[in-house]
């Protein structure tokens, strides 16, 4: 059931209409059902994943939760008879309590992950490994049905969990209210990934019908569409076009491909998030914001801390903090200090956590090695750009003009170019393929595709090319706008009539200029791959 299918409008509005008008007690059971509801539209053979996930969850934070308020009430009873040391040895017995039910849900969580998303690349990769060494024979491949948001829901669970067994937040006791916060529909396709400290806050409430904020969510629902109906899913017919044949468009197609897919992957991805806060918010629930104007960093670190931040904040919590602080990285670093001295000690342990991170990151994103490379790209340039930091403090500090307003906009424009190039990496799963298109820049003799009417063989009109251009002018305004505040609270303060026609023209524009029509069979939103 895609966002920009009839059947999700339908579902939309009887949800709506039985969710403001049924009691307020009942309204979060009701989201509870709609969702599994909308999970099983995409196949009922995927429910027993997310149950297998919710159930360890649930039953692991419980038991986590409960050994931390023993523990808590043991001490608090006996904190005058029991010396320092037994104190100690009696926390470290309840911690490993606690641990062995961490292992058991990451065993479960992130088996299942492990299993349905990557069981086909590990083996194709040992296969290849093997025929290297002389082995003749064949490996069966398993070919797994990826569930609809699996990646997304699994980190959810997990972060839940480690927060709970950090003490953040308490086990959830309600079996059903974890299954909602795992569940919940409108970021079940590609997120925001939450934080149960976050969302519950407003997931369980009750919420009475506010004109104000349906009308709000509605409006972020409508630009949401805007961004993928209107523009996404025009330029992707172009995109296809240049990833389908990457024989035939090589050489100068290749900036072409990397700025139209970066365009789509922008319009597709924030248009998809739009909608899910959007629907969110219409209900009374708010999900944290998942961009920050990215493509107007000024380095590739500052665009990662724009760029899905909740995918970007989890691996920093969960990952990148543990591991910089656990006691193999503290060894590391004592004897990297005593092997290579201070600087090189102190700095080879963040390469290390770093490299792991992006590894991670790009494993995360798909099950081949072209993510495996992006990920570790962004790792390099990332570490060589800290690297040479004081060398930019040197040229800024010397250079007054690098300060000002006209040297931070080719910071920025260096920044999207570098995104740009990264962003194709997603396109190709054969490496080659990548290395390929990318050599043939500097072997290129047809730069003339620019102009001489070429770019009309990508199956967009004259017509189409205008609107994207409009639309990109569109996305550049309002987020100009947004630095100042919210588009829609300015819109807000506008007359009646004012507002009137700028909502009710982005409505038409959707209407009208949707690339949909005869045989349209809406496109997948990008980030449902991962």
């Amino acid at each position: 059931m895609l966002f920009t299918s009839y059947e999700f409008f339908g579902f939309v509005v009887v949800l709506f209409l039985a969710y403001y008008l049924l009691p307020k007690q009942c309204q979060w059971p009701l989201l509870l059902a709609a969702s599994y509801l909308f999970y099983a539209a995409a196949g009922p053979q995927f429910l027993p994943y997310l149950l297998a996930t919710t159930a360890a969850t649930y039953l692991a934070g419980r038991g986590v939760g409960r050994n931390l308020a023993r523990q808590s009430a043991y001490l608090k009873e006996h904190k005058a008879e029991l010396s320092k040391e037994e104190k100690k040895a009696y926390k470290d017995r309840q911690k490993r309590i606690r641990l062995r039910w961490v292992a058991f849900c990451l065993l479960v969580d992130l088996g299942i992950l492990v299993v349905v998303k990557y069981t086909g690349f590990l083996l194709s990769n040992v296969s290849g490994a093997l025929s290297l060494l002389g082995w003749t024979g064949e490996l069966s491949f398993v070919s797994l049905a990826l569930p609809l948001g699996i990646s997304f829901y699994t980190f959810q669970a997990v972060g839940y969990l480690i927060d709970v067994y950090r003490g953040t937040v308490p086990a959830e006791e309600n079996p059903f209210k974890l299954a909602l916060f795992l569940s919940f529909f409108p970021q079940l396709i590609q997120g925001p990934i939450s934080r149960f400290g976050d969302l519950s806050k407003t997931l369980y409430g009750p919420h009475p019908f506010d004109r104000h904020t349906l009308a709000l969510g509605l409006q972020r629902v409508l630009w949401g569409y805007f961004k993928k109906m209107v523009l996404a899913d025009r330029v992707i017919v172009a995109v296809t076009t240049l990833i389908g044949e990457p024989g035939t468009y090589a050489g100068a197609w290749v900036p072409v491909g990397m700025l139209l897919y970066t365009f789509q992957l922008y319009a597709d991805f924030t248009g998809g998030i739009d909608i899910t806060i959007g629907l969110a918010q219409a209900l009374g629930i708010h999900v944290e914001e998942n961009f920050n104007r990215p493509y107007f960093s000024k380095s590739l670190k500052e665009y990662w801390r724009r760029w899905h931040i909740s995918m970007c904040s989890w691996f920093r919590d969960y990952l990148f903090y543990p591991l910089s602080v656990s006691k193999a990285m503290q060894r590391f670093t004592k004897f990297s200090r005593g092997r290579f001295g201070e600087h090189v000690g102190r700095r080879l342990p963040v390469y290390v956590s770093t490299f792991t991170v992006w590894l991670a990151t790009g494993i995360w994103h798909g099950a081949s090695w072209n993510f495996i490379v992006w990920g570790l790209l962004n790792w390099a340039i990332m570490m060589v750009s800290e690297e040479l930091e004081p060398l930019y403090e040197r040229f800024h500090s010397r250079f007054s003009w690098s300060n000002g307003r006209g040297w931070q906009a080719v910071q920025v424009l260096r920044t999207f170019g570098l995104v740009c190039v990264l962003n194709y990496f997603d396109c190709f799963s054969s490496l080659g393929t990548i290395l390929g298109l990318f050599a043939s820049l500097f072997t290129a003799s047809n730069w003339s595709i620019l102009w001489d009417g070429s770019l009309l063989e990508l199956g967009l009109t004259g017509l189409d090319y205008g609107i994207l251009a409009v639309g990109a002018a569109v996305l550049l305004g309002v987020s100009l706008v947004q630095r100042s505040g919210s588009v829609r609270a300015k819109v807000g303060a506008l007359p009646y009539p004012a507002r009137f026609v700028v909502w009710y023209g982005l409505f038409l524009v959707v209407l009208l200029m949707g690339a949909y029509g005869i045989g349209y069979d809406a496109s997948q939103f990008i980030y449902n791959q991962f």
